[in-house]
Order: C-alpha cells, then sequence, then structure tokens
C-alpha cells in the first residue's frame, strides 16, 4: 500500500500564509447572499403577505446552486473580457460575479415584494446566479493557489468567513429590517459585497504560475463523470442518492423555519438573536463536532451519526409549533437544529472529498456539491403548499422520517465508504510523486 509523510502545519505557518488569510474575505464573499435568497427573502416576503406557497416557490431560485456545474467549464476556460487581462482568469471571474451580486442585491433593494414581486423574483435569480459561480471560481482559485497539505487550512478559513457572512445576512440584516426598512437591510448588503471584492483585488494572480489543462469543452465535462462510473460502477447509484438526499431534510424544514417563526408570533429581533445570530455559532460548533467525529469514529460512522441527527432534529419544530412556542422552547430547537446541520454538513463535505479523484477534484465536486442540494431545492418548492393543506407538524414530522431510508442508504455503502479512503490516501501519494517527479526534471 502507498504512504505518504506530511509535514503538520504549524502555527508559524498559518499566520504567515497570505493565501489563507484571504479565504476569509473570499468566504464571506461566498456566503453573504445565501440567506438573502433563502430564509431571510422568505422572512420579507411573509411579512409582506406572500402566501406561503409563493415562498416555497421562490426557493427554487437555488437552483442555481445545482445546477452550477454547467456553466463551470466556461467559467475555467474563458476569459472574461478586460478584466481577465487586467486581474487573470480566476480573478476576472470572481470580480465579475461579485459585481453582478452586488448589482442584483441593489435592484432587490429598489422593488422588494411590496413594489413588484416579479422584479424581486428576476433579482433573486440574478443574485443566486452570480453566487453560484463566484462559489465555482472561488473552488477553482482555492485548489490552484495551493498544494494538498495546505488545502485543509484554506477551507477552513474559507467556512469562517462563510458563516461569518451568514452572521450579517441571516441576523444582521433582520436588525437593520426591524430598526430601518427591508430595503436598507438589502442596500447594506449590496455594500459588503465589497469585502469579497477587496479580497479579489489582494488575491495573487495565478494565472501564469500554475501551467492549467485545457481540454476540449465536452471533455471537460465527459471524462469526470467517466472517472466516477469506472472508479464505482454500480455501486455508483447508491452513492448518488445518498449524496442526493444526505441534505433533503434540511432544505424542505429550512424553507419553512422561519415562517413558522413568524406565524408563532416571534419578532424579527428574536429571530435575528436566537436564530441566526446565537444560532449560526451553535451551527460552527456542530461543524467543529462533526470534524472531531471525523478524527475519532471515522469517516462511514460520522456519515451514519450526521444523517440520523439532521433529519431527527426536524421533529424539534413540529414540538414547537404544537404549543411550546416561547423563547426556551425557540432556544431549545435552534440549538438541537443548528448542532445537527453543522455537524451533517461536515461529515457530507468529507464524504464528497473522498468520491473524487485527485486529477479531477474540483470538477467531480463541484457535480457532486450541485446533486446534494438538488431534490432540497425541487422538493422543498412544495413545501409551502403542503404546509397550507396539512400544517407544520406533519410537514417536519415526515422530513425527520426520512432519516429512516437515509440511514438505509449508508448501510449500503458502506464497505465502499471505507475502501474510499483508503484509495484516496493512496492516489494522493501517487499525486504527490508525481508532481515531484515533474518538477525534478523542470
Amino acid at each position: 500500500m502507498a504512504t505518504t509523510t506530511k509535514r503538520r502545519l504549524s502555527l508559524k505557518d498559518v499566520l504567515t500564509d497570505g493565501r489563507i488569510a484571504l479565504m476569509l474575505p473570499l468566504g464571506f464573499s461566498s456566503g453573504l447572499p445565501f440567506l438573502l435568497v433563502f430564509s431571510t427573502l422568505s422572512t420579507w416576503l411573509r411579512e409582506a403577505g406572500i402566501s406561503l406557497t409563493i415562498i416555497g416557490l421562490m426557493s427554487w431560485v437555488g437552483l442555481a446552486y445545482s445546477f452550477k456545474f454547467l456553466w463551470a467549464p466556461i467559467v475555467d476556460r474563458y476569459d472574461v473580457p478586460v478584466l481577465a487581462r487586467l486581474l487573470g482568469r480566476r480573478r476576472g471571474w470572481m470580480a465579475l460575479a461579485q459585481l453582478g451580486v452586488m448589482a442584483a442585491l441593489l435592484g432587490m433593494a429598489v422593488t422588494g415584494p411590496t413594489v413588484s414581486l416579479p422584479l424581486t423574483i428576476v433579482s433573486a435569480v440574478m443574485i443566486a446566479f452570480f453566487s453560484a459561480t463566484q462559489d465555482v471560481v472561488i473552488d477553482g482559485w482555492r485548489i490552484d493557489a495551493a498544494p494538498t497539505e495546505r488545502q485543509g487550512m484554506m477551507a477552513a478559513s474559507l467556512q469562517l468567513g462563510y458563516r461569518l457572512a451568514l452572521l450579517c445576512a441571516g441576523a444582521g440584516a433582520l436588525y437593520i429590517a426591524d430598526l430601518v426598512n427591508w430595503p436598507a437591510a438589502y442596500l447594506s448588503m449590496a455594500a459588503l459585497m465589497g469585502v469579497g471584492l477587496v479580497g479579489t483585488l489582494l488575491a495573487p494572480r495565478i494565472d501564469e504560475v500554475r501551467v492549467r489543462d485545457n481540454p476540449p469543452f465536452s471533455q471537460a465535462i465527459v471524462e469526470p463523470v467517466a472517472d466516477l462510473f469506472q472508479r464505482k460502477r454500480m455501486m455508483l447509484i447508491p452513492i448518488l442518492a445518498l449524496v442526493a438526499c444526505y441534505r433533503l431534510p434540511d432544505f424542505m424544514a429550512g424553507i419553512m423555519a422561519n415562517p413558522l417563526y413568524i406565524d408563532l408570533g416571534f419578532s424579527k429581533a428574536d429571530i435575528a438573536s436566537i436564530s441566526k445570530l446565537y444560532g449560526v455559532w451553535i451551527g460552527i460548533v456542530g461543524a467543529f463536532g462533526g470534524g472531531l467525529a471525523l478524527t475519532r469514529l471515522g469517516l462511514w460512522w460520522t456519515l451514519l451519526i450526521g444523517a440520523s441527527l439532521a433529519a431527527g432534529s426536524n421533529v424539534m419544530f413540529s414540538w414547537l409549533a404544537a404549543g411550546h412556542a416561547t423563547i426556551t422552547g425557540l432556544t431549545l430547537t435552534i440549538s438541537i437544529d443548528n448542532f445537527a446541520q453543522g455537524f451533517a454538513g461536515a461529515a457530507l463535505i468529507a464524504y464528497m472529498s473522498g468520491l473524487t479523484s485527485p486529477g479531477f477534484a474540483a470538477t467531480q465536486y463541484a457535480l457532486l456539491s450541485s446533486l446534494y442540494a438538488l431534490p432540497g431545492k425541487l422538493i422543498g418548492g412544495a413545501s409551502g403548499a403542503i404546509v397550507d393543506a396539512y400544517g407544520y407538524p406533519l410537514l417536519f414530522t415526515g422530513t425527520a422520517a426520512l432519516g429512516i431510508p437515509l440511514a438505509i442508504l449508508c448501510l449500503v455503502v458502506r464497505r465502499d465508504t471505507m475502501e474510499t479512503v483508503r484509495q484516496k490516501e493512496e492516489a494522493e501519494a501517487r499525486e504527490a510523486s508525481a508532481s515531484m517527479a515533474v518538477g525534478s526534471r523542470a
């Protein structure tokens, strides 16, 4: 079996590596638009008197995050006019995507559901599209900018920036909306996108430094998919089913969570303080808990526990709706749900990363990350109609029951998961050896 010796990163390595520090503003820019087209927007829509059915359907604007793999090869192969010449291919696309998000947020602030719901929908679609494009570019820059042994800290720094952005787009936007109004909240969020733009301008230009393959456009899509089929064969079916459905309970419940809080009589300040401020930090604790479980229990056990926790935690929303609409009940519900979401998110990221091949890691991860969100977006669009017809308790109890088939899928892929970990270690060792050989010949 191939083995590799990896030098552990010291605190000095982390503190002196500018690439790791730059992932903070880039992660912030990546995370800021997300809630502004999901839960924060759903709160604005509900307060404006928009029906739950329409709010549920509005979640479909997030399909851009699921279909981003379709235009990822364009971002990877072609230059943005003018910007690419000034900033390089990666940073040119980053700047374009960030400016696009800013413009769409301004459009959302000017229109809003009380002025024009159709224009609000158009603005939301544009925010999601440019945000998904930005995610593709940032992932590409991260992979190109640092060697494998630095990717863990690069991703950790990005996640911290992402979580801080969730605080701003969640609690921050709600506080501003409560103190001023909703247009002011979205104007403020547009200004905060400047944080990512500064990060883009400060990021080193890497296009001339790294030698990048430039395969035909069709090959850039076909080869990564073919590699997955060749390695996993028929086992790929339950693997893809698990990836696609793993976060389905979270997506379906998350769309209706804020409307539930509003309908139960909680104020925007209560929602901001407990759900969007306190809850985000509990989610971070859950993510670290998932990371610790990965080191102590292994990938498969962490994956199984994450699936069970994330689905089972939705029972708390039914409990909240069934006569426990107090600040204590809201705090307990959000504590359990956000910890479970953070834990499950860490488990799924580790699992999807392990499924990739070193030669196709970026493209395959984009495909898998698009897949995992797709069913939730499609089915989640009907969540409002379910609540209108049957009430909140049935929706949340039903999503909790999805934990049973998810646990079965985890059992089906158990042996392959353990083999995947072993093969990933061997593949990374071979990739490192090949890179060293190329460097020696150069």
